[in-house]
């Protein structure tokens, strides 16, 4: 068998890989948050054409027809290629609790939101989304976090206090903060549902998200008598939403697999920053030099959590699944006959088994911690 002659060169491989971490999901939270974090600058200038509800509805409609295209491509590329495991039965309560709170609720009162505030204060206050998400992981779904991970989150806690505050403006509007930062409540409910499925296919996940959260917000403009141009905005907010929400949600729940939920959570709070860039070059925004000072608290809480070093024995149960590996994979030792191709997805079992070794929150090691 094929399998048999390269067994050992595998098992070496992986016993030497995973005295790292694997670095992948970072670039995926990395590019995720990139993606999304421009977004509210962009839509402050198309929330002024569209009324907030039914652009909420088009970015999240923008997100279904942009990865509808990408997934026509991909079969005519690789009609064989099956990249990920697809939803089960099991998983549709989670998916669409997920979808209620931040592809319905949560955009909706960021777009209101966002006729209250500047863009450059709805995308500091993005910084809310990572903290809402950290806490619900930590509280709800029993997430280690230890001093290092606390103290993470205080520097970037601190870095969105400083942001808020706009010494230019002398006051502060209650009504418009209060909406975003609900937003992003729902939104950090939405991260620790969908972190229950993310070893599904993402691509399916968001695709249904964006078709039920687009067709319901616009349905729901409609009910209320909304006033809707169809002009070149509306498939401006189209093409915002294929990448900003379809594009950046795909890579956040292939991140939520490998980082879980506290930890994608902070590394997603590099949105705020790319927003308020976005906001200084195309809505020529400014709050003064209490930037340079969260940039720095925002760069530390990002070094504390990238240097992490969680090891500890820990064991796994005994299960049978299915999602996207390799056999590179301390965790995906198991025999195939004939020539296999990687990655790939198949049902699998994994023996019960006690070791050491650095890891994360990831699919394979959400464990209670004494």
């Amino acid at each position: 068998m094929v399998w048999g002659q390269v067994k050992l060169e595998v098992l070496i491989e992986s016993l030497e890989r995973h005295h790292k971490l694997n670095k992948e999901p970072l670039i995926y939270i990395a590019i995720s948050a990139a993606l999304f974090g421009i977004s509210p600058p962009l839509a402050k200038l198309l929330v002024k054409n569209i009324p907030p509800v039914a652009l909420a509805g088009f970015l999240y409609l923008g997100a279904f027809l942009g990865l509808l295209v990408y997934s026509g491509i991909t079969r005519i590329v690789s009609p064989e290629d099956k990249r990920s495991a697809n939803l089960k039965r099991t998983d549709y309560p989670w998916l669409f609790g997920a979808i209620l709170s931040g592809g319905i609720i949560a955009p909706i009162c960021l777009m209101f939101g966002l006729r209250q505030v500047s863009g450059f204060s709805a995308s500091l206050l993005l910084n809310l989304e990572g903290i809402f998400t950290a806490v619900i992981a930590v509280i709800f779904f029993k997430e280690k976090a230890g001093g290092r991970l606390w103290l993470a989150l205080l520097c970037m806690t601190a870095a969105g206090v400083l942001l808020t505050w706009d010494s230019n403006q002398g006051q502060f509007n209650v009504f418009g903060p209060l909406l975003v930062t609900l937003s992003m409540m729902c939104w950090g409910i939405d991260n620790n549902l969908t972190r229950n499925i993310s070893a599904r296919n993402p691509v399916q996940i968001t695709r249904i998200k964006g078709l039920v959260a687009g067709l319901v917000s616009i349905s729901l403009a409609f009910a209320l008598g909304m006033d809707i141009n169809w002009d070149s905005a509306v498939i401006y907010a189209l093409l915002l939403g294929s990448f900003s929400y379809g594009i950046s949600l795909v890579l956040f729940i292939k991140a939520l697999e490998g980082l879980g939920s506290f930890r994608a959570g902070m590394f997603f709070s590099l949105a705020p920053f790319i927003g308020a860039v976005t906001s200084l070059v195309l809505l020529q925004e400014w709050i003064g030099w209490v930037m340079f000072l969260a940039l720095i608290l925002t760069v530390a809480g990002f070094w504390l959590i990238s240097t992490e070093n969680h090891m500890h024995s820990h064991s796994h149960q005994a299960m049978i699944h299915t999602h996207f590996h390799n056999h590179g994979d301390l965790h995906h030792i198991h025999e195939h006959d004939g020539i296999i191709h990687e990655p790939h997805v198949h049902e699998h079992n994994h023996l019960e088994e006690n070791h050491v070794h650095p890891h994360w929150p990831d699919s394979h090691h959400r464990h209670l911690h004494k």
